[in-house]
């Protein structure tokens, strides 16, 4: 699932190519995850913002209301902007028409994604974006505050950096990186001050490391232009069970921890 470095790849990309455009038409998949998506028809695009893993579309309604176009891409969602596509294409899920004849297309194979057309910041109606945590580089994400989060919980830490609260935008990739970054076991349901602030110093590195090599393929990623990311080949720990840890030595262990497989070093995340 594309994480924060990956989304907010594609917002960089789309920004110049939404903002000041009207929405003229739009269709969708009859599916309710994607239906919302007609009701975006309006006047023009304000902003292309992100929140965590989700993109938010700043427009005016009809009526000259403010609202936001929400869009979560799942697994295997795609945006682009482009020309002429097919209407007829057995994955595409979403399009919006623009006046300059672009047209915003959403492609997911694997239907994971989701179209939310809401009143502008009005995003009760979906509990994850509703009660997302501080982003990374906000102040609110701290050391005091990730500690006294831990010690309030009874869940693993890995599980809590991936809930979305403590921190937004944090998904098993860049998670494993930063815990084995931090020496910090995944699974431990305690942590110091000191560690805590080690560990958001590394989440921040590790989503940078994303964010400067256009993310992360693994799989389905591609950006808005069609490129593949090039962050996994700078990963460390993720995905290397049965390798040495470059750190020292020690082959990288897996397991599924809450459902999530997870990577980590029995040597340097010792619990």
């Amino acid at each position: 699932m594309p994480e924060l470095p990956e989304v907010e790849t594609i917002r960089h990309q789309l920004e110049p190519r939404l903002v000041g455009r009207e929405i003229i038409d739009a269709g969708a998949h009859w599916s309710a995850k994607f239906a919302p998506a007609v009701e975006a028809v309006g006047g023009e695009i304000g902003a292309v913002r992100r929140r965590g893993k989700y993109l938010l579309v700043d427009h005016r309604r009809p009526d000259d209301s403010p609202a936001e176009l929400i869009i979560h891409l799942g697994m295997t969602g795609r945006l682009a902007v482009v020309g002429e596509f097919d209407r007829d294409d057995a994955h595409l899920r979403a399009w919006w028409s623009l006046e300059n004849g672009q047209t915003l297309t959403f492609h997911d194979t694997r239907r994971f994604g989701r179209i939310h057309c809401v009143d502008a910041g009005d995003h009760a109606a979906l509990p994850t974006l509703h009660t997302l945590g501080p982003e990374p580089w906000d102040d609110a994400f701290n050391g005091r505050e990730l500690a006294a989060f831990v010690k309030r919980s009874d869940r693993h830490l890995k599980t809590i950096l991936l809930a979305q609260r403590a921190v937004a935008g944090v998904g098993n990739i860049y998670a494993d990186e930063a815990l084995w970054m931090a020496e910090i076991n995944p699974a431990t349901r305690r942590l110091s001050r000191e560690r805590a602030d080690r560990l958001v110093e590394t989440v921040r590195q590790a989503l940078q490391s994303g964010l400067d090599h256009g993310g992360t393929t693994l799989r389905d990623y591609v950006d808005s232009d069609g490129a593949t990311g090039e962050n996994q080949h700078e990963l460390l720990c993720y995905g290397r069970a049965g390798e040495p840890c470059p750190r020292c030595a020690t082959i990288f262990r897996r397991r599924v921890l809450d459902a999530r497989t997870t990577t980590w070093c029995p040597t340097c995340q010792a619990r």
